[in-house]
């Protein structure tokens, strides 16, 4: 491949921020050469691998766990394939750590994709093409970046002969874009041997740069670390009604008693909730941008005043705005078949988000909202997850962030949507979302996950392996 190294997107020149130490302890520039040249040529590599996932089983991860497994095993390992349905393939395999006594990590990355409409791109989704110094296509950031990533680092390991203190357990996973029914749940519950000794996991959606401004103007880097996650809740609700002609009266209409079920969810606003893990981000991220915030202050009511801070963390405040309260979006409607003729039944569909300890107060709610004429059920769930802060190894994701970005800031936050560390913590896996990428300021993170036009740097490829790097072979 040719070297791809781009002007840092966004200013014409090098990344705005001090250099860093890209060494390590066995590890020269001609090693860190080839990785480099590896993460880019993988990530490409797997999106080239259409793996969409439309649900209700729709999705064949085989080829791509396949081409993982291959690269694994030109490391020395010895992965395994372990497909849950026809072409519905994960890949676990494990790195031995020097330090036969420490408990094991998991690292996890999901195979599947979302899907993705050619005609809305500037670059075919499933070309991986390397376009202004940018990987594009589907999965470029949710999250083949993040497997190759891990590719590209343990190919590195074996060939310098370094290792992790921890064993470190590779899972990569199928079905996360849907339940993870093929997937991770299914791991858990066939193949819970494979992650024997593992006590805590590092997986997606956190370690990415977010810029923002302090009160006086001055840019500033924060790193969210996902220490929690909102609860799934995916809902079906059900109107039975008489059926009849569309041109007479009828009381006992099932889509109207539906309709107003919807409309109260939609318009019920939630109350605020503060988790440990939230209330630590809003703190830290208050004084990383020079708000002051004291949420213990006798005179502070966080559902009169939370509101209003929020505001003045704007923008920086979308890392937790998310995830001050319960949540539930109408996403889906079925009803009738023809115009005139009043159907029996209707039913919709509700992505609900559930904070740790609201699930009482979320059902509860939920049976005010509907009424008696509507009935509810889960489709899906899972439990919400709160992981420690001030632990060891939250010390050490922030240590290897910032001896590569020495400026910024990394805080903790509640992730508002899911992923599958909430399958892994069944096994008594603590999970943190840590998928380390620099990313520049003219790049919305967030509106790319699942978004038109998904794409990552190369640059933040290449950084991301050296802090994975960093934090794998510290970690305790």
């Amino acid at each position: 491949m040719a070297d791809v190294t781009p002007p840092w997107p966004g200013t014409g020149d090098t990344p705005p921020w001090p250099g860093t130490d890209d060494t390590a302890p066995g590890a020269s520039g001609d090693d860190w050469a080839i990785t480099d040249e590896e993460v880019v040529r993988f990530t490409s590599d797997l999106i080239r691998i259409d793996t969409t996932n439309r649900g209700g089983g729709d999705c064949r991860e085989r080829p791509a766990a396949e081409y993982v497994a291959e690269r694994l095993a030109d490391a020395g390992l010895a992965p395994r394939i372990l497909e849950s349905a026809p072409g519905r393939a994960n890949v676990v395999a494990r790195v031995p750590g020097s330090d036969p006594a420490a408990p094991g990590l998991l690292v996890h990355g999901h195979l599947d994709v979302v899907p993705a409409d050619p005609a809305n791109w500037r670059v075919p989704p499933f070309s991986g093409e390397v376009r202004d110094g940018m990987v594009w296509g589907r999965g470029a950031l949710d999250m083949k970046n993040a497997d190759a990533m891990v590719l590209a680092l343990v190919r590195a390991w074996a060939r310098t002969g370094r290792r992790p203190k921890r064993d470190i357990v590779l899972a990569f996973t199928a079905d996360e874009e849907d339940s993870a029914a093929y997937g991770a749940e299914w791991l858990v519950r066939e193949h819970p041997g494979e992650f024997e000794g593992c006590t805590e996991g590092i997986s997606e959606s956190g370690g990415y740069t977010h810029h923002a401004r302090t009160v006086s103007g001055r840019p500033v880097r924060l790193y969210p670390v996902g220490a929690g996650e909102r609860g799934s809740a995916w809902l079906r609700l059900t109107a039975h009604g008489t059926a009849g002609h569309g041109s007479r009266r009828n009381p006992d209409n099932a889509v109207g008693a539906l309709a107003g079920a919807v409309a109260r969810i939609h318009e019920h606003r939630w109350p605020i909730r503060l988790t440990p893990v939230t209330r630590a981000a809003i703190t830290e991220i208050g004084a990383a941008v020079g708000v002051k915030v004291d949420l213990d202050s006798p005179g502070f009511v966080a559902e009169r005043d939370l509101d209003a801070l929020l505001e003045r963390l704007d923008p920086t405040s979308r890392l937790v705005a998310g995830t001050v309260r319960n949540s539930a979006n109408p996403t889906m409607l079925d009803a009738g078949y023809k115009v005139n003729v009043i159907p029996e039944s209707a039913s919709a569909g509700i992505d609900g988000r559930v904070l740790p300890g609201a699930a009482r107060e979320f059902e509860e709610t939920l049976d005010e909202l509907t009424g008696p004429a509507v009935e509810w059920a889960y489709q899906h769930r899972s439990d919400p997850l709160v992981s420690p802060v001030e632990s060891p190894t939250f010390a050490a994701m922030r240590s290897a962030l910032l001896a590569h970005d020495p400026g910024a800031h990394v805080v903790p936050v509640c992730l508002s949507g899911g992923t599958d560390a909430k399958q892994f913590a069944a096994l008594g896996i603590t999970g943190y979302g840590f998928t380390p990428l620099r990313l520049p300021a003219d790049l919305d993170h967030g509106t790319l996950f699942h978004g038109v036009d998904e794409r990552v740097p190369v640059d933040a490829l290449r950084f991301g392996v050296r802090v994975l790097d960093r934090f794998l072979t510290s970690v305790d």
